[in-house]
C-alpha cells in the first residue's frame, strides 16, 4: 500500500478512536471558547472534507462539500461515514495518485482553480485533519477530557513540547 494512503489511514483511524470513545453529549457540546464549535463540527468538516474528495472526478470543488449535519451529533453515524470514507481510501488505485486533478477552493478572494496531483490533494487533506485535531484536542482540554493518544492534533512534523513544572 502506497504511503501516502497509509499516512491518510492512519490519520483517519484517530477519528475512529476518538469517536469509539466519545458520547452523543460530548461531540455537540460548544461551551468552549473563543469560538462555541463541537468536537462533533470538526469531525464532520473533516470527514466531509474526504468525501469530496474521495469520488472518482477530475475536479474537486471543496466549496461544494457535502455537509453531513448527522456525524456531528451522532458517534455511530459519524463512525459509519468513517468506515465508508477509509474503504474508499483503500480502492485508490498507485496510478490514480499521480494524476492531474483539478481543486476549486476559495482561499479568501474568490473561488480558484489549481492543479494539483492526486497525492497533494490526499496530502492535503491529511494535513487539514490534523490541524482539526488539534481544534479538538483544544475543545477536550477544556472539558476536561483526555483521550488515550498523545499524537492525536499533532504534525508528525512538529517537535512535542516538553513540559517542566518545575
Amino acid at each position: 500500500m502506497n504511503t501516502i494512503i497509509k499516512a491518510n489511514l492512519k490519520t483517519l483511524q484517530k477519528a475512529s478512536h476518538l469517536l469509539s470513545n466519545l458520547s452523543n453529549e460530548i461531540l455537540i457540546d460548544k461551551s468552549i471558547s473563543p469560538y462555541y464549535s463541537s468536537v462533533g463540527s470538526h469531525i464532520r468538516h473533516v470527514l466531509d472534507f474526504y468525501g469530496c474528495i474521495l469520488k472518482p472526478r477530475k475536479i474537486f470543488d471543496l466549496t461544494a462539500r457535502c455537509r453531513n449535519s448527522d456525524v456531528e451529533s451522532n458517534c455511530e453515524k459519524a463512525l459509519t461515514y468513517l468506515d465508508t470514507l477509509k474503504d474508499r481510501l483503500v480502492d485508490i488505485k498507485a496510478s490514480d495518485l499521480k494524476k492531474e486533478v483539478v481543486v476549486v477552493d476559495d482561499l479568501g478572494v474568490g473561488k480558484e482553480e489549481i492543479v494539483y496531483t492526486y497525492s497533494a490533494l490526499l496530502s492535503q487533506a491529511n494535513s487539514h485533519a490534523i490541524h482539526h485535531y488539534a481544534i479538538i484536542n483544544y475543545i477536550l482540554d477544556g472539558l476536561k477530557i483526555t483521550i488515550n493518544d498523545t499524537d492525536f492534533g499533532y504534525n508528525p512534523t512538529t517537535p512535542k513540547p516538553s513540559i517542566n513544572l518545575n
